[in-house]
Order: C-alpha cells, then sequence, then structure tokens
C-alpha cells in the first residue's frame, strides 16, 4: 500500500471510529433516559456533533459537548418530542379507527393523509432544524415543515437514506449499535444543509 493509500485508510479507519463513538453515545444516553425521555435529547446531541463536523468544527471533545447538549437541551427536546408523539398516537388511533369502521369514514381518510405526510415530512428535518436554528418552541416545527415542502427533492432524499439504512440493518444487523443512529445523522445533515443553502438564497432574493 502507498503511503497516499494508508493515509486515506487511516483517515476512513479514523472517521468510522468517530461515528461509532457517537453511536454508542446515542445509545447509551437514550437509555440513561429511560428511551421515552432520553431518545429525543440524545438525538439532538448527536446531531449537535454531526454538524459541528460538517462545518469543520473538530476543536472539541466529543463526549463534553454531547453531554452539555443533552443536559442543556432535555426538557425543550423532551417537550417537542412528547408533541411528537402525542401527535403520533393520535394519528394510529384515528387510522385505527376508520379500519375498524370498515370505511365507513372514507371521507375522513384524505385528511387524515394528508396529515400524515405533514408530520412525517417535519419530522424528517426537525432534528436538523433544531440544532442548525435558535427558534421558539412551536417555530421548530413550523421552520422543519416549511424547508420540507418548498424542498421536495431533499424531503424524498432523506426520505431514500432512511429505506437505505433500514435494508442495510437488515442485511446486516451488526451494524446497529456502531452505525445505525451515526451514519443517518451524518447524510440527513449534508442533505438538509442543502435544502437550509437554497432557503438563504430565496432569502437573499427577496
Amino acid at each position: 500500500m502507498t503511503f497516499d493509500g494508508w493515509e486515506k485508510f487511516n483517515k476512513i479507519a479514523f472517521w468510522m471510529i468517530k461515528l461509532a463513538y457517537i453511536n454508542l453515545l446515542w445509545i447509551l444516553f437514550t437509555i440513561i433516559g429511560l428511551v421515552i425521555f432520553g431518545l429525543f435529547p440524545s438525538t439532538v446531541a448527536m446531531f449537535t456533533i454531526v454538524r459541528k463536523w460538517m462545518n469543520k468544527e473538530y476543536n472539541f471533545k466529543i463526549f463534553p459537548e454531547f453531554w452539555k447538549v443533552y443536559r442543556t437541551d432535555f426538557i425543550k427536546a423532551n417537550g417537542l418530542g412528547l408533541l411528537f408523539l402525542t401527535i403520533g398516537y393520535i394519528l394510529y388511533y384515528d387510522f385505527t379507527f376508520l379500519q375498524l369502521n370498515n370505511g365507513k369514514l372514507f371521507y375522513l381518510i384524505p385528511v387524515l393523509l394528508f396529515i400524515l405526510v405533514s408530520y412525517a415530512v417535519t419530522l424528517l428535518f426537525f432534528f436538523p432544524v433544531f440544532v442548525h436554528f435558535d427558534l421558539k418552541f412551536f417555530q421548530y416545527l413550523k421552520q422543519s415543515f416549511l424547508i420540507a415542502i418548498t424542498s421536495p427533492i431533499e424531503t424524498i432524499l432523506i426520505a431514500i437514506s432512511i429505506v437505505l439504512l433500514y435494508f442495510a440493518i437488515t442485511f446486516l444487523p451488526g451494524i446497529i449499535p456502531l452505525f445505525s443512529g451515526s451514519v443517518l445523522a451524518m447524510a440527513m445533515t449534508w442533505i438538509s444543509f442543502r435544502a437550509f443553502k437554497k432557503v438563504e438564497r430565496r432569502k437573499g432574493l427577496n
């Protein structure tokens, strides 16, 4: 192996170790928060780390930064997480109710499908928006939704990334503790940056 080849190999191995490390932190702090209270703040912390890397910010220690974000945003992230879980449960209940009524309330299906799609695309951009912008509580939801509907290509790309990761996990379940969340966070952050730049360009033209 040449010197350049060895250097590239070391660089790839180094990044794989870093991605595995934050993925393990993500799982650990999700469990520490009893899953339901740990998932959203630990995911916010992971996306914050990934965003720093994407912005070429490397002069920080991963664990202290992860813990700081987890602790600082714990209440706000859980508040928004509870909102998402509540809406998701209501949608699940509504679709179950329609199914039990054998399609008698079929006229409600388009409305519920619209709400479901809006909910899904908002969730796709929620974490990148949360760590990128400093907004008020409900503005995170509004901004995530607006960016999603005005950036259809990026929205589709994020959805494709999730599907690809799902198939990767299906074939290689051993990657779950090492690369499941962190790799997806990298993909979602990179794609979201494209959408954010489009929004900034549109604002510049106004």
